[in-house]
């Protein structure tokens, strides 16, 4: 099993910025997607960027300009730098990853426990 685990979540000012890790561990073949996810009180859990084993991203559309996502193949992790935060940003973030973490079979997503991002003033 693949275990991801969330950091960095905490309250930020509008227009503030925040930086998340996630480190994936336990048993890994491969990690070939990884990404970032939210879900905000009475809303459904949403994409908010997506990056490939090779570097090729893809954000949401309320997120573009603002969020950069990257990534540490040797380290098995995946960041979210967030710039210029929005109350309507808040949420809990969730780290996803998909990977094979047996030989028996193939990939699977994996998701972490979340880490809450609140922006208020």
């Amino acid at each position: 099993q693949v275990h991801l685990v969330e950091s960095g979540g905490g309250l930020v000012q509008p227009g503030g910025s925040l930086g998340l890790s996630c480190a994936a561990s336990g048993t890994i073949i491969s990690i070939s997607a990884m990404g970032w996810y939210r879900q905000a009180p009475g809303k459904e859990r949403e994409s908010v960027a997506v990056i490939s084993s090779g570097g090729s991203t893809n954000y949401g559309d309320s997120v573009k300009g603002r969020f950069t996502i990257s990534r540490d193949n040797a380290k098995n992790m995946v960041y979210l730098q967030m710039n210029n935060l929005k109350p309507e940003d808040t949420a809990v973030y969730y780290c996803n990853a998909v990977a094979q973490s047996s030989r028996y079979f193939g990939n699977r997503a994996y998701w972490g426990q979340g880490t809450q991002v609140t922006i208020s003033s």
